[in-house]
């Protein structure tokens, strides 16, 4: 593996059979997104047809896809569950100029596409592509391939990435393990499932995240929202949730370094039912337990990551919860076409202040931060808090223990009604009582309408953000939802003074 004197990124395999030639396949669909151009490369009779029926096939998660070749229809394509593929064959060009006329870039713009006899257009093809090059070996035998894999452009990253997940693997012993692509979140981290020998394991790929620019004190937003660069938070916590009995996975293999982890299936059981997805209650109330359980415990800042290696949770400090709501202001309000004057921005920042204050001030426990439905799995053969599955505590941090708390009972992606809501809050609430006597109970539901507002705040502005920013619109459909809960907690008769600002400043969401 090494640069190439273009600026890209190559690397070469030996692929001694078919399985192997797959499993190249498979490390490229794992890494392509809509947009990305995989050119194949190489001689009549050295696979490129078989290798993109095969990455099609795999794709649709169908073997059974008729996938003909494009060489006298010159372009195929296909509606895949990630994305769309074109498929396009130019051996029959007599030139670059038949490209245009073909409708290549036309059809092509939100799909990925694999393209079979690049050379046919030479001096046409963008800077940015993966090649794939298989060359003929007869002396090795009929299904031997050697296989050169380059990554032009903004590609070659994309390149080295496919190399080091493929190294981990091996390292790992997983190196044979089956790999499928699923759901992601919001977030730029990925995930397989990986099976092997009748076991399966998650594979995280969360490569270290690069700072942005400067916002505020020579800091980017990611160091003063106190966001993980690596895999390293996750590492830690995993550990540490496990240590106390609950369900966060194991963790088989670490690359820490490259962000790579294998870690513990635990499964696909939702804590939500239904379509549109619901509650469902009891799982509700289980989660609810977790937390109780969780913040009665003494948390220490300081985790054990591996020897010689400890991880300092940061503190949820008032700057970090400020900057988060701020995010309201940059990018949901825009969306709403409505600007805020830098003196309303101080009043807005100064009122928030003024909110947050107490809700901090009490005793920090762990805040695992993305505390709701997508990141909780149901696990009905295990016992008490260990029946709710934890996977996503990548920025965890100390700070106050009624933020989780709003992350679940005001869920961004599903309507908890507000009768549960109040139910499940005092459940939570006699749960702490029932441990500590002198727990404050005033006090949190006072902290709890504060952060579920400042939760609310954040995730209108980071849901407008992922659509103007990211090209994700999916997630404006759950802004009305976001707007309701934002309503409700503002309601606390202690956030009054907030209150009228959002009255004022903040136009009741209708459609977008």
């Amino acid at each position: 593996m090494f640069p190439t004197s273009s600026g890209g990124f190559s690397f070469t395999l030996a692929l001694a059979d078919e399985q192997a030639t797959r499993r190249l396949m498979v490390d490229i669909a794992a890494g392509i997104e809509p947009g990305d151009l995989i050119t194949l490369s190489g001689d009549l009779g050295a696979g490129k047809t078989t290798f993109a029926r095969a990455l099609i096939r795999h794709l649709a998660g169908d073997e059974r896809v008729e996938v003909p070749s494009p060489t006298f229809t010159l372009m195929q394509a296909y509606e895949l569950p990630r994305f769309n593929l074109v498929h396009a064959d130019l051996y029959r060009l007599s030139g670059p100029g038949e490209l245009a006329e073909l409708g290549f870039e036309d059809a092509a713009e939100d799909a990925v596409t694999l393209l079979e006899w690049p050379d046919r257009a030479a001096g046409q093809l963008p800077p940015n592509r993966l090649d794939v090059a298989l060359t003929l070996s007869p002396q090795h035998g009929e299904t031997f391939r050697q296989a050169r894999v380059t990554g032009y452009g903004s590609f070659a990253a994309k390149a080295e990435r496919i190399a080091v997940i493929r190294r981990f693997l091996d390292r790992a012993g997983l190196g044979e393990a089956s790999r499928r692509h699923m759901q992601g979140d919001a977030s730029t981290r990925a995930y397989e499932r990986l099976t092997l020998g009748g076991a399966s394991y998650i594979l995280m790929n969360s490569p270290r995240r690069p700072d942005g620019p400067v916002v505020r004190d020579g800091k980017p937003y990611s160091a003063i929202a106190h966001l993980a660069e690596d895999v390293t938070p996750f590492v830690a916590m995993a550990q540490a949730l496990r240590e106390r009995g609950f369900s966060a996975p194991a963790i088989f293999a670490a690359d820490r370094t490259n962000g790579l982890l294998a870690i513990e299936d635990l499964g696909n059981e939702p804590v939500v039912a239904g379509n549109p997805p619901a509650p469902i209650e009891a799982r509700y109330e289980a989660a609810a337990d977790v937390l109780a359980a969780l913040h009665r415990q003494p948390a220490q800042d300081l985790l054990p990551v591996e020897p010689s290696v400890s991880f300092q949770l940061p503190r949820y400090d008032v700057d970090a919860l400020l900057i988060e709501a701020e995010l309201l202001l940059d990018w949901y309000l825009p969306k709403l076409e409505v600007r805020i004057p830098s003196a309303k921005r101080d009043s807005y920042l100064a009122l928030w202040r003024d909110a947050l204050l107490p809700a901090v001030a009490g005793v920090p426990t762990w805040v695992l931060r993305d505390f709701h439905s997508p990141n909780l799995l149901w696990l009905p053969a295990r016992e008490g808090v260990a029946r709710i599955g934890l996977l996503d505590f990548q920025d965890a941090v100390m700070g106050p223990p009624a933020y989780d708390l709003a992350s679940l009972l005001q869920d961004a992606r599903v309507d908890v009604p507000e009768l549960m809501e109040i139910t499940l809050l005092s459940r939570y609430t006699r749960a702490r009582l029932r441990a500590e006597p002198g727990f404050d109970a005033p006090g949190f539901a006072h902290a709890y309408a504060t952060l579920a507002a400042q939760r609310a705040s954040k995730i209108l502005g980071i849901f407008a953000r992922l659509d103007r920013r990211d090209g994700k619109p999916q997630y404006l459909r759950h802004l009305p939802r976001v707007w309701a809960y934002l309503q409700r907690s503002l309601a606390h008769p202690a956030l009054a003074p907030l209150n009228g600002w959002y009255k004022l400043n903040v136009p009741a969401l209708k459609s977008l």
